[in-house]
């Protein structure tokens, strides 16, 4: 284990999301006193990291391209899955993701007026994936598909700090058993260490006992959880540390992988999986008119 290249413009690093587009996805939650199907909260979540990352990499200049970002859906159809200007691209630098939103959705929050009371502020979201269940869980060829992009990516970046993949499910496979081909893909390696694979399943019930970056697979449930156990990477010391910053204990052998997931632990599980302490930053990020941020009416 390395993980300990620098990322910067010439030594970019890369985000590769997988995400589960199944039928079951269509499943509701409840977030925050309101519901939302398993699909919305996930593409929500990745839009915002999306609008995250754009800020966290821009300078005065512009956005440093620190990161190539690809999203892959797999249901119905396993493709690349971005919308609107750069849709049907696989890897793209994350300055360009930041210009090419497909739209800007306007949604309201409430905030406080100054006099001690809130009132309803509208903000412009920036969406660059939208929420699609419907078809089966061809995971199989979804993760032959990662691995063919991140493959390709490497032989471009062979000393680059290793390629993550966050691979988000809430079933099982339909196309056979997708252990190989998971294998495969968290063995491809840059000179730096073998690519991250981070598996996040989902559930809507909301009495589900969540598991946590476990060290074993001997608690786990059933042979589907200990497969997704089997095949994610072993936490980086990193990401380790990210774990403590969200109140999660892992142990040296805890491994990239989330069972019962709901949305919140969504967003920290990406949080702790998409957060390298190696960036080169030679001065503090700044917001530019390239980054697309919330936007107040």
């Amino acid at each position: 284990m390395s993980y300990k290249a620098e990322i910067s413009r010439d030594n970019p690093s890369c985000f590769l999301f997988l995400v589960d587009q199944s039928r079951s996805m269509e499943d509701e939650v409840s977030i925050g006193g309101d519901t939302q199907s398993l699909a919305t909260g996930v593409a929500d979540s990745i839009n915002r990291w999306l609008q995250e990352l754009s800020i966290k990499c821009a300078k005065s200049e512009g956005i440093r391209d620190y990161y190539n970002v690809g999203v892959f859906g797999y249901g119905q159809l396993v493709r690349p899955s971005f919308v609107g200007p750069i849709a049907g691209r696989e890897l793209i630098p994350i300055s360009e993701i930041a210009d090419n939103p497909a739209r800007l959705d306007e949604k309201t929050k409430m905030v406080p007026d100054g006099a001690g009371g809130l009132v309803e502020q509208s903000i412009r979201k920036p969406v660059w994936f939208d929420p699609i269940a419907n078809g089966g869980t061809p995971m199989c060829k979804a993760a032959g598909e990662a691995h063919r992009v991140l493959q390709g990516w490497i032989a471009e970046h062979p000393d680059s700090f290793p390629p993550t993949c966050i691979h988000i499910t809430d079933g099982e496979a339909t196309d056979g058993n997708p252990t190989d081909r998971l294998n495969a893909l968290k063995s491809l390696s840059t000179s730096d260490g073998n690519a991250m694979l981070f598996n996040i399943h989902l559930s809507a019930n909301p009495n589900a006992k969540p598991v946590l970056f476990p060290d074993s697979p001997d608690d786990l449930p059933d042979t589907y959880s200990k497969m997704l156990f089997e095949t994610a990477s072993p936490l980086t010391p990193s990401m380790r540390a990210l774990a403590r910053e969200h109140g999660f204990d892992t142990s040296e052998d805890a491994r990239c992988f989330v069972l019962n997931a709901d949305l919140v632990l969504l967003v920290q599980a990406i949080d702790i999986g998409t957060r390298p302490s190696n960036v080169q930053m030679d001065d503090p990020p700044q917001e530019t008119e390239a980054v697309v941020a919330e936007e107040e009416e």
